[in-house]
């Protein structure tokens, strides 16, 4: 969450609303005395109508109260509003740096495990090349939760501004897919290739690669089928173009499509310790997106259901 500038600072807001409040209560003062005394010398000076005149007076009190009263109710709300956002990012960030440490702990412990039963007995070559064949993945896996780290970090510090060249949307998917088959060997992915071709549009490499990864892992991670499905298709819709990725995967709710592109939020309450991942791919994808000035949007028909998430493409 980006810092809010000085001026709606929620201590900038608590003092004016504390200015506020002490005008209110010092005008309120200095009008009673002032008014009292004179308006009674007028009154009877000049034989005018008491509750005419003090009715006059009463109405603009009542309206300079009243917009001082207003401002600081608004002061007073945007406090609490800024107090829970806060509160909330807490509890977010806490839930990630709870995954987080348990995606980095269980390879960890299970690396260390394997090293342990290397060093204390003498085991046959299948069982060897079997276990260090788990240490690799699980090497991969400790690798991957870093650069994902290191790779939000690169991506918010727009380190990759000018690395943008023209190329093929539909070859850097199919040579992706094709250079990662061995990471996806476990689930069918489909390219359904556009009937009329896309013209190139400027893309960092690495980074569109990065989306990708995080896209297709997600359908696969988020599936409880016995062998996950992902259709990329192409559409053209008006003056605009749709790249979908279609699974077969558990799906969520409606309610929460506004909610899974935030930084560290997981499917489900802020506290619950049972969440999937560490919460930062599909903000990625999003950040990913927008630094292309692309678009991603999420649909599903709820749990159980599948979910599509389309890149919006400019024509």
């Amino acid at each position: 969450m980006s810092p809010p500038r000085w001026y709606i600072h929620p201590i900038w807001v608590f003092i004016l609303s504390i200015v506020a409040l002490g005008m209110s209560l010092f005008l309120y003062i200095h009008w009673y005395i002032e008014a009292s005394a004179g308006l009674r010398g007028v009154i009877e000076k000049f034989n005018l109508d008491r509750e005419q005149v003090l009715a006059s007076d009463t109405w603009m009190v009542i309206m300079v109260l009243s917009i001082l009263v207003g401002i600081i109710l608004l002061g007073i709300f945007t406090i609490f509003v800024y107090s829970q956002k806060t509160l909330q990012l807490y509890r977010l960030q806490n839930n990630f740096i709870n995954n987080f440490t348990h995606e980095l702990k269980t390879p960890v412990t299970s690396l260390k495990l394997f090293l342990q039963t290397f060093s204390r007995h003498e085991l046959p070559r299948a069982d060897r090349l079997k276990y260090i064949h788990y240490m690799i993945a699980d090497v991969s896996r400790l690798t991957d939760n870093i650069d994902r780290i290191l790779n939000l970090a690169k991506i918010e510090s727009k380190s990759y501004a000018d690395e943008f060249v023209k190329a093929d949307v539909v070859k850097i998917i199919e040579s992706f897919v094709k250079n990662n088959a061995h990471l996806f060997q476990d689930c069918r992915i489909q390219i359904h290739k556009p009937e009329v071709a896309l013209a190139a549009y400027q893309i960092n490499v690495s980074l569109f690669e990065m989306l990708l990864m995080n896209l297709i892992t997600n359908a696969i991670k988020y599936n409880e089928s016995e062998k996950p499905e992902i259709d990329i298709r192409f559409e053209t819709i008006g003056r605009k173009r749709y790249l979908r990725f279609e699974d077969n995967g558990i799906g969520f709710d409606k309610k929460e499509i506004r909610k899974i592109f935030r930084k560290f939020y997981q499917i489900g309450r802020a506290d619950d310790m049972t969440a999937k991942g560490s919460g930062l791919g599909l903000h990625l994808v999003q950040t990913i997106a927008r630094l292309h000035k692309w678009k991603i949007v999420a649909q599903s028909e709820g749990s159980g259901q599948g979910s599509v998430f389309s890149l919006v493409l400019p024509r």
